[in-house]
């Protein structure tokens, strides 16, 4: 084998040899191609991506060790310590628990407020308030005593705590008014002598509300005592217990209204009988509130049931309550709209509060109002501006209007209401339609400003105009706090005219005809300024009708003219 493997390697060197001499003419040769040549897969091999190294110097890992040289430098670099950036904080102002405030000023005037307040224990609490204000009268050409006497104490009695809060209300109230609204040449001074316009009120209440954390949400009740110096006396009693809770996601609410309400008068006007009075309104107004969304309803009926205990009739009443409002653009403008209705007693006491001089004999009658149909649009103009558009149409059956007594020259009674000098109470089917807008800015937070007005328009059943009831009522307002110290404001309130009736009866008849008259419109022009002597003490100047205006709020009452009132608040705590 070694041999055969000799001859072949000998026979290779050779054959190399001779292919690498040089030949000058190699000559032609033509060379026929059969088939081109086509590689295959076995043709190929593949190169591995991550090679075998068996070299051991390649894989063998040298040990580095690194180390740090390191030596002090001097620096003379000191870093400042870090400071807070000032910022302009205006101080807490301190709330105190109580407050007094006594002024004076012209006609005789007093005002004065005390108001206390002291936490019992961590949950209870007590509260009281005790205010009077007074007029020694003085209005130009009044023949008779205008001076007024009111003064009220408010108690109260309260806990709070995660699961319930209530709290316990009682109070008293006198006030002192007078019928001196005569009719201008009606009565001769001799009669005028004669006559004893005082009237007196007297207020005494009870009441209490409590709210639980379950569906019990909030009851309220309130028991009235109501009663003056010609024998008139009305008892009020209302509870009002409201439940809600969650109903498939939609929040469920019931409200139970129970008011009774019993009066009487000593005499009617003639002195001829005495009237009495009684009713006891019961109400069940269920309703559910949807919320989708931007848009969100409240719809719901109310069911009131009115017994009669002396003049008058028992009836059932049935109203709709749906409200609702829809978020057009955020809270920049939101359309809403209601349709409401609701059983309204009324009582002597609030139509005293109303009118200070109507007559001791009065009828007293609920008033039922059918529906309030009203849409508006309402939203902010811009981050501190506000705005509320609404237009409304009012349907109401034993709608209470004020009206002046007539004055009856044959009438035994000669009390001091009787010289067409006190108002009665008529009820008519009223249908009113009227036009609402506000608006309201907050031009810094020194500086408020609001206007709204109240357009309307009445149409009655039986009584030629709805009396006492103005087509015009504007009000605005301003208030700047000029100096952390120095604080002011203006109010301005106009009322358009107002239409009255005056009567009289004779002996001899025909009687004279009705005097129809139109109670002139005014306007009312308020200021105050104070100044903030420290945090406890404050004085305070104020000034009412600036203009000096001589206008009548009711017939035949005028007003008292320009009204200056200062005095001085002061907060302290126990």
């Amino acid at each position: 084998m070694k041999q055969v493997k000799f001859i072949i390697i000998a026979f290779l060197l050779t054959q190399l040899s001779f292919s690498q001499k040089k030949d000058d003419n190699i000559g032609t040769e033509v060379v026929n191609v059969v088939k081109p040549y086509t590689p295959t897969i076995s043709d190929a091999f593949k190169v591995k991506e991550t090679p075998t190294l068996d070299d051991d110097d390649t894989s063998k890992k040298e040990n580095i060790q690194y180390t740090i040289f390191s030596f002090p430098v001097a620096s003379t670099f000191a870093p400042s310590k870090g400071k807070a950036a000032n910022v302009d904080k205006s101080a807490q102002e301190k709330i105190y628990s109580n407050y007094l405030t006594l002024g004076a000023g012209n006609f005789g005037t007093i005002n004065a407020e005390l108001f206390v307040t002291e936490n019992i224990s961590n949950t209870d609490y007590f509260g009281g308030m005790l205010r009077h204000s007074s007029s020694q009268g003085g209005i130009k050409d009044v023949v008779l005593d205008d001076k007024f006497f009111n003064t009220a104490l408010d108690l109260t009695y309260g806990s709070r705590t995660k699961a319930m809060s209530w709290n316990a209300d009682l109070g008293y109230q006198n006030q002192v008014y007078n019928w001196y609204g005569i009719y201008p040449g009606l009565l001769s001074d001799a009669t005028i002598e004669t006559i004893d316009e005082q009237q007196t009120y007297h207020t005494l209440y009870l009441g209490g509300r409590l709210g639980l954390d379950n569906i019990l949400k909030e009851s309220t009740f309130k028991f009235t005592r109501f009663w003056d110096a010609f024998g008139s006396a009305e008892n009020r009693f209302v509870a009002k217990p409201s439940l809600e809770f969650d109903f498939v996601e939609q929040k469920i609410r019931t409200d139970f209204v129970l008011d009774y309400i019993s009066g009487s008068f000593d005499q009617n006007l003639d002195k001829t009988a005495s009237i009495k009075y009684g009713f006891t309104n019961v109400g069940f107004q269920p309703s559910i509130k949807i919320h989708k969304d931007d848009l969100t309803i409240n719809a719901g009926v109310g069911l009131f049931y009115s017994a009669a205990q002396e003049a008058g009739e028992s009836k059932f009443f049935v109203y709709p309550q749906v409200t609702g409002s829809y978020k057009i653009v955020g809270d920049l403008m939101i359309l809403y709209a209601g349709l409401e209705g609701t059983l309204q007693q009324n009582s002597y006491h609030d139509f005293v509060q109303d009118n200070f001089f109507v007559s001791p004999t009065l009828a007293v009658a609920p008033t039922d109002q059918k529906f309030d149909i009203y849409a508006g649009l309402k939203g902010k103009l811009a981050s501190s501006i506000s705005y509320n558009i609404r237009g409304s149409y009012k349907n109401e059956d034993g709608k209470a209007l004020f009206r002046s007594n007539i004055y009856n020259l044959s009438n035994a009674n000669t009390d001091g209401y009787t010289y067409s000098n006190s108002f009665d109470v008529v009820y008519d089917k009223v249908k009113t339609v009227s036009f609402f807008g506000e608006l309201k800015a907050d031009f810094s937070k020194n500086v408020s400003f609001g206007i709204n007005g109240t357009f309307s328009s009445y149409s009655t059943n039986d009584q030629p105009e709805a009396w006492n009831l103005p087509a015009i009522k504007l009000a605005s307002t301003i208030d700047v706090n000029i100096t952390p110290k120095w604080y002011a404001g203006t109010s301005l309130f106009f009322v358009g005219e107002r239409k009255d009736v005056f009567r009289q009866a004779t002996v001899t008849l025909p009687f004279p005809p009705d005097e129809n008259i139109t109670l002139k419109s005014f306007f009312d022009l308020n200021a105050h300024v104070g100044f903030k002597y420290s945090e406890r003490l404050t004085f305070f100047l104020k000034g009412n009708n600036l203009a000096n205006q001589d206008y009548q709020r009711w017939l035949n009452y005028p007003v008292q003219g320009l009204q200056i009132l200062g005095g001085a608040s002061y907060k302290f705590d126990f």
